[in-house]
């Protein structure tokens, strides 16, 4: 599952930083997207992604100072939400 959000969207969700002050469980790759092309913005041929488990910080900083016209930010989770190293050991399947 893929989220886009642009600066509007993201107060209008809820998602100011202060509503997800705390980290989430699960990790998120954060892209900034050309809504013009719909590609991911590259630096010196090198997409422009963060990691994170906090998304609202990550959009807010890839947005700011930026059209929210030409660019949007698209929130994609990493992993399979409950399943961490220290389940995964517990289960032996590490």
């Amino acid at each position: 599952m893929t989220t886009a959000l642009s600066p509007a969207q993201t107060q209008r969700a809820g998602l100011s930083m202060s509503a997800m002050s705390t980290a989430l469980p699960q990790a998120c790759a954060v892209r900034l997207i050309d809504r013009r092309t719909g590609q991911t913005h590259r630096i010196n041929g090198s997409p422009l992604v963060l990691f994170t488990r906090n998304p609202a910080e990550a959009v807010a900083e890839l947005l700011s100072g930026r059209d929210a016209a030409v660019w949007e930010a698209r929130i994609e989770p990493i992993g399979i939400a409950g399943i961490t190293p220290d389940s995964r050991r517990r289960e032996g399947r590490l």
